[in-house]
């Protein structure tokens, strides 16, 4: 996927407009943030919040294109989370928005279930 993206971002955007183009994949770890062992993780998303955060980001000046593809389901350690890419002119254009999108998509889009053996924590 990563890859594919990679080459229609480069194919599509004006050549004097991308000059990076940022990668994040989120992966299902073996602990928590406060370092508990999890043994998979269930996890949902709003498409439609999702679509609008990508629609308002693509937006800001010095950007070219932003992918999003979140994994919905019962995840194991080890699955993809989501993986997100942002293009776009300069490294101070495109670092504030991918950091901000992430952190968006991570606190609002994203509904996350740490499965702990019978204990589920849930994270917003």
């Amino acid at each position: 996927m990563v890859e594919k993206w990679l080459k229609e971002i480069k194919t599509a955007c004006p050549p004097d407009q991308l000059g990076m183009i940022l990668v994040h994949n989120g992966i299902v770890r073996a602990t928590s943030k406060e370092g508990e062992p999890v043994g998979s993780m269930k996890l949902s998303y709003d498409k439609a919040a999702l679509e609008k955060a990508v629609q308002r980001f693509k937006s800001v000046d010095g950007i070219v294109d932003i992918r999003a593809w979140i994994n919905e389901g019962t995840l194991k350690i080890g699955d993809d989370i989501m993986v997100v890419c942002v293009a776009g002119r300069f490294r101070k254009d495109v670092l504030p928005v991918f950091q901000e999108l992430i952190g968006l998509i991570k606190t609002e889009i994203v509904k996350e279930e740490e499965l702990q053996g019978t204990v589920v924590t849930t994270h917003a």
